[in-house]
């Protein structure tokens, strides 16, 4: 029955979606108004990135304007779907309380519907991300680590997370390997959550790690900025860009049509490009 309900409510919100006229607005702007929990490179269409906040999906264009494409929801968790352009996947809370479960979109963000409520659910992943060695494989924390090997349609228990987590990231090369960006360093774990190892940064808080392309390995570091290892020798660690101040790095994506274009969100919501593999880098829609 909770299960049947939860899905009217989520019907019901994508048709008010529907007709609800779209927030548009300078990303300046929007960043006064919501908070970023997520942030992508649009793979399709004229859209540049698609930001995941507080009051739902927005795309944003070239210059920097913003535009609201789905409905008005708290959107927590969030993550591309590799094998499809126009695929994304997340969860969060929707507009009444409680959660939503694990969702999908098929048209670029724009609308969701629930895929599973996950275990124990309705879940809400804060931290979730696939497997870039393998699409069918998600993970997401929700009371513990939980992973999916079929798209999200049905979720086991995995392991318990580490302490203080703030961030996953699935490994290029493993689908057995995560990362953890934790306040107390990365932690790795090579068997899908059920157990982690202290990897690197021990004691200094860790706001965000990613995987990428060439089996990249990125982490923002505070105090020491955006480090850079590879994955096949994560132990060693140089630093790309610490020009940031006092921001705090908290989500990162790589352009997958181009390798050296990062984008970023921070804990006072601005939104940085680097054209140079994260060496540099200035607001976003700003020239370089």
């Amino acid at each position: 029955m909770k299960n049947l309900k939860q899905s009217a409510i989520l019907c019901i919100a994508t048709l008010i979606a529907a007709t609800t006229p779209a927030w548009t607005e300078p990303l300046g702007e929007l960043a006064k108004q919501t908070h970023y929990h997520g942030i992508s490179f649009a793979r399709s269409g004229s859209t540049a990135l698609l930001l995941a906040t507080h009051h739902g999906i927005f795309a944003i264009d070239k210059d920097g304007d913003a535009k609201q494409v789905s409905l008005a929801q708290d959107f927590m968790g969030f993550s591309p779907d590799p094998s499809d352009p126009l695929s994304y996947f997340a969860s969060g809370h929707p507009k009444t309380g409680g959660n939503v479960g694990f969702l999908k979109s098929g048209d670029g963000g724009s609308t969701w519907t629930q895929v599973s409520p996950g275990m124990d659910g309705p879940v809400d992943f804060h931290q979730m991300d696939v497997s870039p060695a393998n699409s069918k494989t998600i993970y997401g924390n929700y009371d513990g680590i939980q992973i999916s090997h079929d798209s999200g349609i049905t979720w086991a228990a995995a392991g318990t997370a580490p302490e203080s987590l703030i961030a996953i990231a699935a490994s290029t090369l493993k689908v057995e390997t995560l990362y953890a960006a934790t306040k107390n360093g990365i932690e790795v774990s090579t068997d899908s959550g059920a157990s982690w190892q202290s990897l690197a940064f021990s004691g200094e808080v860790v706001t965000m790690v990613k995987t990428g392309p060439k089996a990249v390995l990125l982490a923002f570091v505070v105090g020491k900025g955006l480090m850079k290892a590879s994955e096949d020798k994560p132990s060693e660690w140089s630093t790309l860009a610490n020009s940031f101040g006092d921001a705090v790095v908290l989500h990162l994506a790589i352009n997958p049509a181009d390798e050296n274009n990062f984008a970023l969100t921070t804990q006072e919501n601005a939104v940085l490009e680097s054209h140079d593999g994260g060496a540099t880098f200035t607001p976003f829609g700003k020239a370089p």
